[in-house]
């Protein structure tokens, strides 16, 4: 099957509008003939000057001459604002539809798709590649078919007044473009798509210090701590200098040769007046002076175009890159879960392909039953929590709820089904009841004050100046991460789903606020099956069941009292909890 240009791609964006494009077209083409038209009259200016000279009274048309330049001149730049503005409407809603088309899909993906797939560089190909292309449809099309136009109507200038200078005219233009063709070819595009790839990790690598800066401020470490965003600004800067100097030579043997057009026209001047100078060929010479320097303008109009064709090929394939990322498969013939429990079969999942992150999980929570996942750092244990809420599906196992297979369950149902407390909840720009509202859309004013009240929200709502209704994010209002957390558990109670997973609630909250969230959690957590992820032991000590996830495996599980009986991962990270918890207690009674 052929593959489609860019073009037609993204007239198949534009819809109706792709009329205005082609019309752009066709204006600006002929904004450039008329353009030329003015040159026309300087011609004939110039040659009643030299045949009344010196006595230019007598030139009886200089003036109406020179006004039907003027004329010309404005008309050729209003039919160009013309075309830009048909363009530029074609090109916003092109965007427009581009970015539509890029969100709609987004939605669709696999939830831990931005995670994976890296925030910032997820936003740039989602703004900065969509507005390549509106650049390169509102300016770049319509004014390469004025520079495909104004070299026509040149060489019919050029040639019908002296046909020598007009061919000599020409040779720097061809040696222009020889150059120019050198620097615009594959290599070159392959230049651009690097360029494009080093911005795209400077991007993801700045939203990730963005995001550490806490920590940096916190711990009083310098920007060199963050080792991957400094090494993607090295490599830009690498990048752009050593780019610049492969293109320093060529850039310089182009800019001479376009400018080169009046060492050609002197020369032959120069050979071609040695047996005396006529008026019609100093007049043909001072014509061709004047308007030869149209040639280098569009010769670097051409050289830009081929440069931003480039941008908007690269553009595409980034836009590409996520709208081929396949959402998560949903079913014709839905299922629905029995009751709250959960099981996993032999899964196994893997981010790159060559390490599983899990590897051949079995485990049963049975609905009702509160369950924890303790163990070391990147063993596994949120990774488990989203192949559970199917953030991913897994490569290979099964994953089922009420004794349904995830897979067959439809999305929204699942989504239903299962609510997730973040680590870090973040709240929308948006009051505090619409923040709650998103659990549960169709909730009342009532409703969201009952799932607050249960979610120990009051003492946040009484300080705020407009009570609910307050919005977050503006006039300085904000909240404290406790805080934000106490917000986010009342839009979970709100939605009131039967499957509730806490990845590390607790883990940035004060004592004063910890207490409030576990006062929260008890709340949450009546009847409902309930999987924490936590580090502090303190709070998965009764639990129903303790799962030990280390090396992507279940290492052990049990409840509190039979791991901590064994001599066993659990048992080791009890004695130090308990070590520490005595080191801080002693600590504290030592400074009174």
């Amino acid at each position: 099957m052929k593959k489609q240009s860019n073009l037609s791609r993204l007239m198949g964006y534009a819809g109706s509008h792709r009329y205005l494009t082609y019309s752009s077209w066709v204006l600006s083409a002929l904004s450039a003939f008329i353009a030329l038209v003015p040159f026309w009259y300087i011609w004939k200016i110039i040659k009643e000057v030299l045949e009344t000279a010196p006595d230019f009274t007598a030139g009886e048309n200089l003036v109406h001459n020179g006004w039907m330049a003027v004329l010309f001149a404005v008309l050729s730049v209003l039919v160009y604002i013309g075309g830009l503005m048909c363009s530029h409407i074609a090109a916003f809603r092109i965007a427009s539809n581009i970015r539509s088309e890029a969100v709609h899909h987004i939605v669709k993906l696999p939830l831990g798709f931005a995670e994976s797939f890296g925030s910032g560089k997820l936003r740039k190909i989602v703004n900065e590649s969509s507005a390549a292309t509106e650049n390169y449809l509102a300016h770049q099309l319509p004014d390469k078919a004025g520079a495909i136009a104004t070299p026509v109507g040149l060489l019919v200038l050029l040639l019908v007044f002296d046909w020598r200078l007009g061919v000599l005219s020409l040779v720097p233009v061809l040696l222009g473009f020889i150059i120019m063709m050198s620097m615009t070819g594959a290599k070159m595009q392959q230049k651009m798509q690097e360029y494009q790839n080093a911005l795209d990790d400077m991007s993801n690598e700045a939203v990730e210090y963005v995001r550490g800066i806490p920590v940096v401020k916190t711990f009083g470490q310098t920007v060199f701590s963050f080792k991957k965003f400094k090494d993607s600004i090295d490599r830009y800067g690498r990048w752009v200098i050593a780019y610049t100097k492969q293109l320093r030579m060529p850039m310089l043997c182009y800019t001479a040769a376009i400018n080169s057009v009046f060492a050609f026209l002197t020369a032959a001047g120069i050979l071609l007046t040695q047996n005396g100078v006529t008026d019609e060929f100093l007049l043909n010479l001072i014509f061709y002076i004047i308007i030869t320097p149209v040639i280098s303008v569009t010769l670097t109009k051409i050289m830009f175009q081929s440069e931003n064709a480039m941008i908007v090929d690269d553009a595409l394939r980034r836009i590409d890159s996520v709208l081929d990322m396949k959402p998560l498969e949903d079913t014709s013939v839905p299922e629905h879960p029995a009751d709250s429990s959960i099981e996993l079969r032999n899964v196994s999942y893997s981010y790159d392909g060559e390490k599983n992150a899990l590897d051949g999980v079995s485990l049963r929570i049975e609905a009702g039953q509160t369950a924890a996942f303790v163990g070391p750092s990147g063993g596994g244990k949120t990774t488990l929590a989203n192949i559970i809420s199917r953030f991913f599906d897994p490569q290979n196992g099964r994953v089922l709820i009420g004794g349904v297979d995830v897979r067959k369950i439809e999305k929204k149902e699942l989504m239903d089904t299962v609510s997730f407390v973040f680590q870090n909840s973040h709240l929308i720009k948006a009051s505090i009841l619409e923040n709650v509202k998103m659990g549960k859309t169709g909730a009342s004013r009532e409703e969201v004050m009952e799932a607050l009240k249960a979610a120990q929200c009051m003492d946040i709502l009484e300080k705020l100046p407009d009570g609910v209704d307050t919005v977050v994010g503006t006039k300085g209002v904000y909240l404290s991460g406790g805080e934000q957390q106490r917000i986010a558990i009342a839009r979970v109670m709100l939605k009131n789903s039967p499957i509730i997973i806490l990845d590390e609630a607790t883990a940035f909250a004060d004592p004063d606020n910890e207490i409030r969230v576990q006062a929260a959690f008890s709340a949450l957590s009546k009847g409902k099956t309930v999987i924490m992820i936590a580090h502090r032991l303190s709070t998965v000590a009764n639990a129903d069941r303790i799962f030990v996830i280390k090396g992507g495996k279940i290492a052990e599980s049990g409840t509190c009292g039979e791991l901590e009986g064994r001599d066993g991962i659990f048992s080791q990270m009890w004695k130090d909890y308990r070590t520490s918890v005595q080191w801080k207690v002693g600590k504290e009674v030592l400074q009174l």
